[in-house]
C-alpha cells in the first residue's frame, strides 16, 4: 500500500491561532526522565522527533505546577522555576522547528503524593480530605487558602506556557489527581462549598479554569482533560448519566475551556447504558466544544496503568482501523485523536500511517517505557 486510506485523519484543524497539520495528537505520558524537575536535551529531542514524525499536536507529559505538594513522582518535570522553564523553552523551539505544535499538561497530583517525594520530602499530599496512615496525616485537607494557592499556581503555569511560546495549555483534570479528586464523590466528602453536590464538587475545577483563562490570551487554547476512571479504580465515575456529565462540562466550557480531552481506556466503548455513544461523542454533544478522543489507538490491547515486570510486559501489536477513526471525525463524534504507547515505540508512526506504510510500524513493547526512543 503506497498511500493512506484516510480521508479525515490527515486533514488540518484549527487550534487557536494556528492550523494543526493533521488530527493526530501525542497523548501525555509520564516518562520520569527529568532529574530535579528539569527537562534536558534528551527530553527536547524526544518531543522534537515526534513532531518530525508527523504528529499534529503534542501534549507533554504531566508537568507539575508551582505548589509545594504538586509533584508525586521521581524525575518528572516541573513547570516552574528558572531551570525547568528554560528546559521547556528548548522543547518548544525544537518542536516548532520540526513543524509541530505543542502544549504542556499542567498537573497537581493531590492526594496521590506519597511521603518522602521530591522536591521537599517533608511536604504531605494535599487533597479534598485528610487521609491518615498509622495515626499520621499523609494527606492534608485543603483549606480555602490552600485552594487559592493551588488555583494561582495553575494560572501562573498557564501564563508561563504562553510566555515560553507554547501553542496552548492542557489542565490535567483526570485519573484521580487533584482536580479529579474534587470532582469525584468517592474522594470528596467535604461539607463546605467545595463538596457535597455535583455543582459544589465542580467548584475547584471551575476556579482553576477561570484563573487560567484570565492569565492567557483569548486565542490561546485551554484544553481540559478529564476521565471517569481513576488510577486505582477503573469503574469509578464522576458522572453516572449524560445529564450529570452536562452539569460538569457546560460550566467548564462557559468558564473558558476551548477543547475537552476525554480519556477512556477504549476510545469506542459506550459511556452510558442505553447508548452506543462513546465518552468523546457525549462530550462533544454536551459541551459544544471540539474534543480529543483517546484510548488504545494503534494497539490491539487496552492499556493497564502501573509498573510491569518483563513477564507482565504489555507488548501490543499494531492494529489500526483507519476507517473507524475517519468515520468518527466525519460524523462529528470527535475532532482529534490522541495516540499514546504506539508513539513511544515509533516516533515516525504518523508519517508511516499517512504514507500507508503500516507494515513498517514498530509495535509497542515494554522497553519503550524504559527509554526515550528518538
Amino acid at each position: 500500500m503506497n498511500e493512506t486510506q484516510s480521508t479525515q485523519l490527515f486533514q488540518p484543524f484549527r487550534f487557536g491561532k494556528y492550523a494543526l497539520n493533521n488530527r493526530i495528537v501525542m497523548a501525555p505520558m509520564t516518562r520520569n526522565k527529568s532529574p530535579d524537575g528539569v527537562p534536558g536535551d534528551n527530553v527536547a529531542e524526544y518531543y522534537r522527533s515526534r513532531a518530525a514524525g508527523g504528529v499534529g499536536l503534542i501534549i507533554t507529559e504531566g508537568t507539575y505546577i508551582g505548589h509545594p505538594a504538586a509533584n508525586g513522582y521521581a524525575d518528572v518535570p516541573a513547570f516552574h522555576g528558572e531551570q525547568a522553564l528554560a528546559g521547556w523553552k528548548k522543547v518548544v523551539e525544537g518542536v516548532h522547528a520540526a513543524g509541530g505544535r505543542i502544549i504542556p499538561q499542567i498537573w497537581h497530583v493531590g492526594a496521590a503524593r506519597s511521603p518522602g517525594i521530591e522536591p521537599d520530602p517533608a511536604v504531605p499530599g494535599f487533597g479534598p480530605m485528610q487521609i491518615d496512615s498509622d495515626g499520621v496525616a499523609v494527606v492534608k485537607a485543603m483549606t480555602k487558602a490552600d485552594i487559592e494557592h493551588a488555583v494561582n499556581a495553575y494560572a501562573e503555569a498557564a501564563e508561563n506556557a504562553e510566555r515560553l511560546g507554547f501553542d496552548g495549555v492542557e489542565i490535567h483534570g483526570a485519573h484521580g489527581y487533584l482536580i479529579d479528586q474534587f470532582l469525584w464523590e468517592g474522594s470528596n466528602q467535604r461539607t463546605d462549598e467545595y463538596g457535597g453536590s455535583l455543582e459544589n464538587r465542580c467548584r475547584f475545577a471551575l476556579e482553576v479554569v477561570k484563573a487560567v483563562r484570565a492569565k492567557v490570551s483569548a486565542d490561546f487554547p485551554v484544553v481540559f482533560r478529564y476521565s471517569q476512571w481513576k488510577l486505582g479504580d477503573y469503574h469509578a465515575k464522576i458522572a453516572h448519566t449524560p445529564q450529570e456529565l452536562a452539569l460538569i462540562l457546560k460550566p467548564l466550557a462557559d468558564a473558558g475551556v476551548d477543547f475537552f480531552h476525554a480519556s477512556t481506556r477504549k476510545l469506542w466503548q459506550p459511556a452510558f447504558e442505553g447508548s452506543a455513544d462513546s465518552l468523546a461523542a457525549w462530550t462533544r454533544k454536551l459541551s459544544g466544544k471540539p474534543v480529543i478522543a483517546v484510548g488504545s489507538v494503534g494497539l490491539e490491547k487496552e492499556f493497564r496503568v502501573g509498573h510491569f515486570t518483563r513477564e507482565e510486559s504489555p507488548d501490543a501489536n499494531i492494529q489500526i482501523d483507519v476507517k473507524q477513526l475517519d468515520d468518527g471525525i466525519e460524523h462529528q463524534l470527535f475532532d482529534l485523536v490522541a495516540v499514546g504507547r504506539a508513539l513511544l515505540a515509533d516516533p515516525d508512526w504518523a508519517n508511516k500511517l499517512k504514507a500507508g506504510r503500516t507494515a513498517d510500524l514498530i509495535s509497542f513493547d515494554v522497553r519503550a517505557l524504559d527509554e526515550l526512543i528518538t
